[in-house]
């Protein structure tokens, strides 16, 4: 109360307490705003960083080995048939050693393995480099790239870290294994480019001795994040891998064909409109369709495979529709929409592998499931090869086509397939059992 001159003036205070809800609301919502997204949760636990930076490192070689061994060999000896069937040598070989590699790492941990078939990998690509430099017999060529079989899985023995380090978050886990999807798709966009960029302008045998490098590099930076590996179960490990993954391993081959036929039936298409040189440029755009995909899933509730193989089948039919046009710029868009379906697809796919793989043997479950891919990539690229030569590029759009309404038909079909909204078997480690 004052006075002014002969006027009383009364003046009300605000009562404190009307104020203080409308605040508490708008302090609510400025916290929330501030709450970290999914990925930066993801990173901010302790030792992930460390280990991401090394398996970055190391995965991306896994792009460069094949293009850099193709333009090394057809460089220095002058056949690309030698060439191919060198690099089909290592991928079969690889097919026998990765599931036995994976097993020991299971059996014996990450860095007492991954380490030393590291370098036995290393080895066998300097070797490789050696030989071809000098004029040595074909065939140490081809055990020179098959001791290279050996290189760890390096994605899988990531997704077990993570798999360990959220056995009690599946909201979280789904979030990584998308993360993981996407380096996958990154990884193999860019190894390609700069494995050619390497021999092409430097020497032939750069991108191979480049791959060694950094392979070697970020296995060391892996496998040195000590605190984020996994146990090793001490109890007998029980169960056969190859038998839980049974009624999945054909849809991952299924899916590797689409993968293979695609890449060459597109590499083919461009050839025949004059634009070979702009083909990875091209390709590029459905691996960072898939990898923005990855990212983007992983923000968002996990769909059932089932749902993911339809949009997969539905998308795997754009491009045969926009090879028919002729048009150079509608096929781009629909590589980009195709690669948009690939990651939900893995990456539901690849939680179905974590929960059915026996306790303990994560490792050799996962790389059962990518060297399924890799022998559907392999005869998806054979037979969109041949019918490339008998009906043309354009024809050969429905071999991918074809291959997703299978891995549909078999997803529909698979009585065991679950969903992943079953929780209690979504993520499984080697330290416990199943959270419940």
């Amino acid at each position: 109360m004052t006075v002014t001159g002969s006027t009383l003036v009364i003046t009300a205070a605000s009562p404190a307490p009307a104020t203080a809800p409308a605040a508490a609301p708008a302090a609510r919502r400025r916290a929330a705003g501030r709450a970290p997204g999914p990925y930066r949760r993801l990173f901010a636990l302790p030792g992930t960083r460390g280990f991401t930076a090394g398996n970055l490192i190391a995965r991306l070689p896994m792009g460069m080995f094949g293009v850099s061994a193709v333009m090394m060999i057809a460089g220095q000896r002058g056949s690309y048939a030698l060439a191919g069937a060198v690099t089909a040598t290592g991928l079969a070989a690889t097919a026998v050693a990765a599931p036995w590699t994976a097993r020991l790492i299971d059996r014996h941990g990450q860095a007492r393995v991954a380490v030393p078939a590291t370098l036995i990998a290393v080895l066998g690509s300097l070797a490789l480099v050696a030989c071809v430099r000098s004029g040595a017999p074909a065939w140490t060529l081809f055990a020179s790239y098959a001791a290279t079989a050996t290189t760890p899985n390096i994605g899988g023995m990531s997704r077990a870290r993570w798999t360990h380090l959220l056995r009690d978050s599946p909201d979280a886990h789904h979030t990584a294994m998308s993360f993981e999807q996407a380096a996958d798709e990154l990884c193999f966009m860019l190894g390609p480019v700069l494995a050619a960029f390497l021999c092409g302008v430097l020497f032939p045998e750069a991108g191979t001795l480049a791959g060694a490098a950094l392979l070697l590099t970020g296995m060391l930076v892996f496998t040195s994040c000590r605190a984020t590996q996994p146990p090793v179960a001490a109890a007998p490990r029980r169960g056969s891998p190859l038998r839980a993954l049974g009624p999945l391993l054909p849809l991952f081959l299924v899916t590797g064909v689409v993968f293979g036929s695609m890449e060459v039936t597109s590499i083919a298409y461009l050839d025949v409109q004059g634009l070979g040189a702009a083909s990875g440029l091209v390709l590029a755009l459905q691996a960072a369709g898939s990898c923005a995909a990855g990212l983007l899933y992983g923000t968002v509730r996990a769909r059932s495979l089932k749902t993911c193989v339809c949009a997969l089948a539905v998308s795997m039919t754009l491009p045969w529709a926009a090879a028919a046009t002729g048009s150079v710029t509608a096929l781009a868009g629909a590589l980009l929409l195709a690669g948009m379906a690939t990651a939900p697809t893995m990456v539901t796919a690849m939680s179905q592998v974590h929960a059915r793989t026996p306790e303990g043997r994560l490792n050799e479950g996962m790389t059962l499931a990518v060297t399924a891919i890799f022998a559907g990539i392999a005869a998806g690229a054979a037979s969109a090869g041949w019918v490339v030569e008998g009906a043309g590029p354009t024809a050969a759009y429905a071999v991918p086509a074809t291959a997703a309404l299978i891995a549909l038909a078999i997803a529909l079909t698979g009585r065991s397939i679950r969903r992943p909204s079953d929780r209690s078997r979504v993520v499984r480690t080697t330290a416990g059992q199943d959270p419940q």
